[in-house]
């Protein structure tokens, strides 16, 4: 079994159950290393997790047992996964598997919160550890190859957006660029080979 980031058991909220993937240790092509999306991930998450629920009881908001198992098992994977993904990952509890509609629930809390983006064209969730704000474009780089997201936010290109949107009176619910390619390391396996 994988060794979650989370400590021993591979669970996202630290129980006894265990799941068995590698998303934390992704490799590229046998080159030995974690890519620098699994890398980026890994060191981030318990730091976010730990800012989410300061952020939760600050808002007097309750992130429950399972809307925190399924943040970290976002955080635990460099790449994005749909609901039936985390179902997957979080494996069955007392002896049943969670249903759709509850990591629905718990999902539709953690993107209102900020903690996590839903990326439309994959159908699926990336954990957010950058707190941005309401009027931040957030640009995705969805690599092709190897599956990873690099979410990145540019203050010029969201100025650029707001006076946009401004002047057509638009206002826009999620403000999110999604860009697929190869992410620098795959593009240089590429040119190299």
């Amino acid at each position: 079994m994988a060794e979650s980031m989370f400590g021993t058991g591979g669970h996202a909220s630290g129980g006894a159950q265990k799941h068995d993937h590698d998303r934390a240790h992704h490799h590229h092509d046998g080159d030995g290393e974690p890519c620098r999306h699994a890398r980026e991930r890994a060191a981030e998450a318990g730091e976010a997790l730990a800012r989410a629920e300061a952020i939760c009881k600050e808002r007097r908001q309750r992130l429950t047992p399972i809307r925190r198992s399924v943040l970290a098992a976002l955080y635990d994977t460099h790449k994005p996964v749909g609901a039936y993904e985390i179902i997957d990952i979080l494996g069955p509890q007392d002896g049943k598997t969670h249903a759709p509609i509850t990591i629905y629930r718990a999902l539709d809390f953690l993107i209102e919160q900020g903690f996590v983006h839903r990326l439309a064209s994959r159908n699926a969730f990336i954990a957010c550890p950058h707190g941005h704000g309401p009027q931040d474009l957030v640009a995705f780089l969805i690599c092709d190859d190897c599956g990873g997201v690099d979410e990145r936010c540019a203050p010029p290109l969201s100025q650029a957006l707001v006076q946009m949107l401004a002047a057509e009176q638009f206002k826009p619910r999620h403000p999110v660029l999604e860009i697929s390619g190869l992410c620098g390391h795959c593009s240089g396996k590429r040119e190299s080979a």
